[in-house]
């Protein structure tokens, strides 16, 4: 407090001035004030109810601007980031996305994925990256992994065919323990997976995995054991695809496989289970067998390709009743027998839930083709092939019955279907039918124009997928007629390829073929192998494919590439 002298020395001073010098002397306090605090007037009456001074809220005015301007330099430091996201991904022909990442195909090099590493920190919301099919970046992964600690929210990890060695598995197994939320890992086709490194990836993958796919990875038994020790720490697992190792099944007594199949009476989750070219023999389907009991999820069983099954399926058909919800069985080039056929009839009745049932390439499935019809749900039946079959007259007017429901017919291969071709189109149902598969059929020119007039009608007008290839016998007034009738408006493929050793010239129906591409919207891709045209035609053709993005598979019969991958029909059946 001040003292009394002081006081009465500060009146005595006034005293001794004038009244106008107080007056004045006022206003200037009063002026200062008001140009200290231009705002007082309106908010004095809220400091006076918070009590706050005027010191006060000018050092909160001063923490409120540094705030804000920490926030606008990490804004502005993201949009820099976001920045160089977008012109690294522009200069990969990729668009930017903050939650996908698609970069499959791309020829990254090692410099690309030490880039890409360097941007993961300003994609903090990222849930899926796929750099696949890039073999560049084998043995360098290590530099992408040491920055996955920043996407820690990442579901879909999928690096396909990246040429992957021991030390690039390692380093992805050690960050694996970062990415709690990771639900699908796709490590196939990739040879340097297997062979004892994998063990230590299978230790640290987190139990919210639902899919596991490790296609031709060269398992070995003891990775087959590692896997079947680990299905019990990852109770949400859905899928397993380890197609394509056939090295699984070697060894005494059947080699890894064996415990492997064991464990997996752990994977209650297991809707998916693909062994496709597993090496499996009759000896594993008695191990698969004995816990298919345990699979009550399960919609989609893969065992195909597996040839050493010839003779043995009753060991499994045995099981099959159980799975009262599989709705897809895969069973082509097995080498079945008549008598396995027969086990696998006696159980298709228990299989309710079935939707699509696959014995293409089993020659005597041709033989029991009626029966098999009889035992299968038509109703709900969506995919039958019977491709390579071996099928008859009375066999292929059995499969006629099925046709109603299926969305996707194949047939190819079957030399029966020529000439009675009407039979199989009268069967179609418009809405349903999807695709249609009619390679090497001896098709003739009344078959093709049969076909041309079911698109009149409207009655392929969903028709995505056609297939026609190594059907030369017929005529070119047949294929102009199926071009000019129309009605596909839904076709996406079709292949009209000759067979390796024939070539033709398509002058006669090009013509047709350039009026229909304008009525044909969704068509991508266009197969016409070995046939011939002049460049004219040729540019021609071209100059209406590139207007439309549609691909074009065409070389002359010199240069034929497509011969690697369409044999003719006897180098295509399984060998039994």
């Amino acid at each position: 407090m001040e003292s009394a002298d002081s006081q009465r020395g500060r009146d005595s001073g006034s005293l001794r001035r004038s009244p106008l010098d107080v007056l004045m002397s006022q206003i200037r306090r009063k002026r200062s004030a008001s140009d200290r605090k231009p705002l007082g007037r309106f908010l004095s009456w809220s400091s006076d109810r918070t009590g706050i001074s005027e010191d006060a809220e000018t050092e909160g005015r001063e923490e409120r601007g540094q705030r804000e301007g920490v926030s606008d330099g990490a804004e502005s430091g993201r949009d820099v980031g976001w920045g160089r996201v977008c012109v690294f991904l522009q200069r990969l022909g990729k668009k930017a996305d903050s939650r996908s990442l698609s970069l499959a195909h791309c020829d990254l090099t090692a410099t690309d994925l030490l880039e890409l590493a360097t941007l993961l920190q300003f994609l903090p919301q990222l849930e899926e990256l796929d750099v696949s099919w890039n073999e560049l970046i084998g043995g360098c992964l290590r530099a992408l992994t040491s920055h996955l600690q920043h996407v820690g929210g990442v579901r879909v990890l999928k690096l396909c065919s990246c040429r992957l060695n021991a030390d690039d598995i390692t380093a992805l197994g050690e960050v694996l323990a970062f990415m709690p939320h990771l639900e699908m890992l796709d490590l196939s086709w990739n040879s340097g997976v297997g062979g004892g490194t994998l063990q230590g990836l299978l230790g640290n993958l987190q139990p919210s995995l639902r899919e596991l796919h490790l296609v031709a990875c060269q398992l070995t038994e003891a990775d087959a054991a590692a896997l079947g020790g680990m299905v019990s720490s990852l109770p949400s697992l859905c899928v397993l695809d380890i197609s394509s190792n056939p090295q699984l099944s070697q060894g005494v007594n059947g080699g890894g496989f064996m415990e492997l199949a064991s464990s997996l009476s752990h994977a209650t989750s297991l809707t998916t289970l693909r062994l496709q070219a597993c090496g499996l023999t009759e000896d594993s389907l008695d191990a698969l067998g004995g816990t298919l009991h345990c699979f009550t999820s399960l919609r989609e069983l893969d065992l195909s390709c597996n040839k050493s099954l010839s003779g043995g399926l009753d060991r499994l058909t045995l099981y099959l009743a159980h799975l009262t919800h599989l709705e897809s069985l895969d069973l082509h080039m097995c080498c079945l027998t008549h008598a396995d056929l027969e086990a696998l009839i006696q159980v298709l009745p228990s299989l309710t839930g079935l939707t699509e049932l696959d014995v293409s390439s089993n020659k005597e499935a041709g033989g029991v083709v009626h029966p098999l019809v009889s035992a299968l749900p038509l109703t709900q039946m969506r995919r039958f092939p019977l491709n390579s079959c071996s099928l008859n007259e009375e066999s292929f007017t059995a499969f006629a019955l099925a046709v109603p429901s299926l969305r996707s017919v194949d047939v190819s291969w079957c030399k029966v279907v020529g000439g009675r071709l009407a039979q199989l189109l009268d069967a179609l149902q418009p809405p349903v039918i999807l695709e249609l598969h009619l390679s090497s059929c001896e098709l003739t020119t009344d078959d093709i124009c049969n076909l041309a007039a079911v698109c009149r009608r409207g009655s392929l007008s969903s028709l995505r997928v056609l297939d026609l290839s190594y059907n030369g016998s017929a005529a070119d007034e047949g294929w102009s007629a199926l071009f000019a009738a129309g009605g596909l408006g839904s076709l996406e493929e079709v292949d009209l390829s000759l067979r390796p050793s024939t070539s033709a010239p398509c002058s006669a129906w090009l013509p047709a073929l350039l009026c229909a591409l304008p009525h044909l919207p969704a068509l991508t891709h266009l197969a016409l192998q070995r046939w011939t045209m002049s460049s004219h035609e040729r540019e021609q053709l071209n100059h209406s494919l590139r207007k439309r993005s549609v691909r074009l598979e065409w070389d002359p019969p010199s240069n034929d590439v497509m011969s690697l991958f369409k044999e003719s029909p006897e180098e295509s059946q399984p060998e039994e």
